[in-house]
C-alpha cells in the first residue's frame, strides 16, 4: 500500500513552485513603489483576500501534525487546546478591527507612539520591534521549519541531498532533509522580497486552496480504504469517547482516548489563556500579522468582514479533514512513538501517484505561506519600527524598500540557523504563552482606557519574561513551577498586579497625545469619558454593549457551524439540527445588527511625512 513520488507527483510539485514565483514577479514593480505598498498593499486590499491570507498563514506545515497529536492523546476534544482561541478572535472582529483600520499606522508596533507619549514610548516601540520581529519571530519560524524537516524524514527515509546525507552550514552540520528545508526557505525569502504583501497575500490564496483541497482529498481516500470502511467503520474501531467534542473535566478514562483536564486546567484554558497571553495569530486585541492584514484593508467594512471570514474559515473549514486523518492514523498505526507522524504516514501509504504529489505540494504550500507572512511581518517591524525610527529616518521610500528586501533575506537565513539548534517544538507553545501571560489585558485595555500608558505595557511585557527566566534558572517561586496551563494563574496575577501598580505610580500619557489618539481612532466605552466630554464634535463608537452582543453571536455562530458539521459527519442528525438552528439565529442577529450599523470612511495617508511619533516616514495620519 506504500506509494512513492512518481514523475507525475514531481511535475505537480514543480508546477506549484513555478506558479508561486510567477505571482511574485507579477507584483514586483508594485511592491517597489513604497513601504506602504510593500507591507500593506497600498491599504487597498478586499476582505476576502485578507481573510484567506490570514487563514493560510495560520495553516503551517506543523498544524495538521499537531492536531493529529491532540486527537491521539485526547480524542477530538483535545482540539479545545486551540478552539478556545475563538473567543479572542471574535473580540478582534467586533472590538478592534475597525479601530486598527482607523489608526492608519503601518505596523501594530508603530501604534505604540500613536497611543503613548515620551521617551518611554520610543523605547517600548524599539524593544517590541526587536523582541517580536526578530527574536520571537525566528523561534516561530524555527519550529515551523522543524516540522517540515519531520515531514521530509517520514516521506523520504534515508534521503540524500546531492548524494550526501549531511552538510556543513556556517560551521553547523545539518541533515539532508534540513538542507532541503533550507533551500525551501531561500525560495520563500526570494518571492517574499520580490512581491511584498500583495504577492504574499495572493499567493496565500493559491496556497490555501491547494492545502485545504489536498487535505480534503486525503481524508476522503483515507476513511474509505478497506482497513477503515468509512465513517461507520472508523466509529466501530475506536472508543466512543474518542468522538466526543467536549472535554471530560476532572475525570479519567483508563485506556480510552478522552480529554482529561483538571478543573484548574480547564478554567485556565477557557477563563484565562485566550485573553491574557500573546500568541501569533491569536493576540488579544489583534496584533502581529493579523493587525497588518487589517490595516491593508480598503476600509473599516472590509477590515471587519476580513477578520470575521478568517475566524469562520480558521475554525470551521480546516479542522475536520485533519481530524478524520488523525482518527484513521489511530487505527492504522496504534503503536507510534510519535503520534504526529501518523498524518504523514497516512498520506504516504494511502494516496495513489498524482494525489500524493498534490498533498506533498499542499504541505509545501502550508509551510511557504506561513513562512512568507512571518518574513514580511517581521521585516515590517525591523525596518519601520527600528531601522527607520532609530537608525536612518531621512531615507527615500525606494531606500526603505531596498532595506526591506535585504532584511527579508537575512531574517530567513537567521531563522534557518535557529532551526538547526532546535531539538523539539513540544514545549514551545506553552513557553510562548507563559512568557506573555498578563500582557493581553493591557493590549485590550489600551484601546478602551485612557489611563494605560507606555510604562503599563512595558511592565506587562517584561514581567512575564522575567518570571520565565527565574523558572529556567531554577528559582523556586511558588506556583510558577506548576505545569502549563496552571502556571498561568500565577504569572497573570503577578503581571497584572505589577502593571497596575506601575500605571498608577507613573504619569499618564500626555493630554495632547490622548486627544490626538481619541480624535483619530474614536473608541467608545466608559474608559474615554473625560476625552469624550472635551471633544463633543467627535462621534465615537459609543456604548460597547452592542459590540458585546455581536461578539456573543459570532462565538455562537462559529461553534455551531464547527460542531454542526462534525455531528452531521458522524451521523448525529439531532444534534446537527440543534446546531443549525442556533447558528442560523446567530447569522440573523449579525445580519440585522451590522446592516444598520454604519462604517466610516477612512482618510488615506500619503506615503511621506511623519509617523505616529512625529518622525519622518510614511504618514500615520493626522
Amino acid at each position: 500500500m506504500v506509494s512513492t513520488l512518481t514523475t507525475l507527483d514531481w511535475m505537480l510539485v514543480a508546477s506549484y513552485f513555478v506558479l508561486s514565483l510567477g505571482i511574485a514577479l507579477y507584483f514586483y514593480s508594485r511592491a517597489g513603489r513604497n513601504t506602504t505598498e510593500f507591507f500593506l498593499s497600498g491599504r487597498n486590499m478586499p476582505w476576502w483576500i485578507i481573510g484567506t491570507s490570514m487563514v493560510a498563514t495560520t495553516f503551517a506545515a506543523d498544524t495538521p501534525l499537531a492536531v493529529t497529536e491532540m486527537v491521539a492523546e485526547n480524542g477530538i476534544a483535545g482540539n479545545w487546546l486551540w478552539w478556545n482561541f475563538l473567543m479572542g478572535g471574535m473580540l478582534t472582529v467586533f472590538f478592534f478591527a475597525r479601530l486598527w483600520r482607523r489608526s492608519g499606522v503601518l505596523t501594530d508596533v508603530e501604534f505604540i507612539e500613536l497611543r503613548y507619549s515620551g521617551p518611554e514610548a520610543a523605547w517600548l516601540r524599539g524593544l517590541k520591534a526587536i523582541y517580536f520581529g526578530l527574536l520571537m519571530n525566528v523561534i516561530i519560524l524555527g519550529w515551523v521549519s522543524l516540522a517540515m524537516e519531520s515531514i521530509f524524514n517520514v516521506l523520504f527515509p534515508g534521503m540524500t541531498f546531492f548524494g550526501h546525507e549531511y552538510f556543513s552550514f556556517l560551521g553547523v552540520t545539518v541533515s539532508a532533509p534540513l538542507a532541503l528545508v533550507g533551500c525551501l526557505i531561500i525560495f520563500v525569502a526570494v518571492y517574499s522580497l520580490i512581491s511584498g504583501l500583495w504577492g504574499v497575500a495572493v499567493t496565500d490564496i493559491f496556497q490555501f486552496v491547494i492545502a485545504l483541497g489536498g487535505t480534503i482529498v486525503l481524508a476522503f481516500y483515507a476513511v474509505n480504504i478497506p482497513e477503515i470502511g468509512g465513517i461507520s467503520g472508523l466509529q466501530e474501531q475506536l472508543p466512543d469517547e474518542t468522538f466526543s467534542f467536549l472535554p471530560t473535566v476532572g475525570q479519567t478514562a483508563e485506556g480510552v482516548a478522552v480529554l482529561t483536564l483538571s478543573v484548574g486546567a480547564f478554567a485556565a484554558y477557557f477563563g484565562v489563556q485566550w485573553w491574557s497571553s500573546w500568541y501569533p495569530g491569536s493576540e488579544p486585541g489583534g496584533g502581529g500579522y493579523i493587525a497588518q492584514r487589517i490595516m491593508s484593508a480598503k476600509d473599516e467594512k472590509h477590515s471587519l468582514f476580513a477578520t470575521l471570514w478568517f475566524n469562520i474559515a480558521h475554525y470551521c473549514l480546516r479542522p475536520w479533514p485533519w481530524i478524520i486523518v488523525a482518527l484513521v492514523s489511530l487505527v492504522l498505526y496504534p503503536d507510534l512513538s510519535d503520534s504526529r507522524e501518523g498524518f504523514v504516514l497516512v498520506m504516504r501509504d494511502v494516496l495513489p501517484p498524482g494525489l500524493l504529489g498534490l498533498l506533498f505540494a499542499a504541505f509545501l504550500a502550508a509551510f511557504t505561506s506561513t513562512f512568507a507572512a512571518h518574513l514580511n511581518w517581521g521585516t515590517s517591524y525591523l525596518v519601520n519600527d527600528f531601522w527607520r525610527r532609530f537608525i536612518k529616518s531621512d531615507g527615500t521610500e525606494k531606500y526603505y524598500v531596498a532595506v526591506s528586501r535585504i532584511v527579508t533575506f537575512l531574517l530567513a537565513v537567521t531563522a534557518f540557523i535557529v532551526t538547526t539548534q532546535l531539538d523539539t517544538i513540544k514545549q514551545a507553545w506553552g513557553l510562548v504563552l507563559t512568557a506573555s501571560g498578563g500582557l493581553g489585558l493591557v493590549l485590550i485595555l489600551r484601546w478602551y482606557w485612557w489611563r494605560i500608558n507606555a510604562w503599563s505595557e512595558l511592565a506587562a511585557s517584561l514581567t512575564p519574561i522575567f518570571l520565565v527566566i527565574l523558572v529556567l534558572f531554577g528559582v523556586p517561586v511558588p506556583g510558577l513551577t506548576d505545569p502549563f496551563p496552571l502556571n498561568l494563574y500565577y504569572v497573570v496575577a503577578i503581571t497584572t498586579v505589577v502593571w497596575l501598580l506601575v500605571t498608577y505610580l507613573t504619569k499618564p500619557t500626555e493630554h495632547k497625545k490622548l486627544t490626538h489618539f481619541y480624535r483619530r481612532v474614536r473608541p467608545g466605552g466608559p474608559g474615554w469619558k473625560p476625552l469624550e466630554a472635551e471633544n463633543p464634535d467627535i462621534s465615537s463608537d459609543g456604548s460597547l454593549w452592542p459590540l458585546l452582543g455581536n461578539w456573543v453571536a459570532g462565538v455562537v455562530l462559529v461553534y455551531m457551524v464547527l460542531f454542526g458539521f462534525g455531528h452531521f459527519l458522524f451521523g448525529n442528525y439531532g444534534y446537527f439540527l440543534i446546531c443549525a438552528i442556533f447558528g442560523l439565529g446567530a447569522i440573523g442577529f449579525l445580519y440585522w445588527d451590522l446592516s444598520k450599523r454604519g462604517f466610516d470612511t477612512v482618510i488615506e495617508h500619503d506615503p511621506s511625512g511623519k509617523d505616529a511619533g512625529g518622525n519622518d516616514k510614511t504618514d500615520s495620519g493626522s
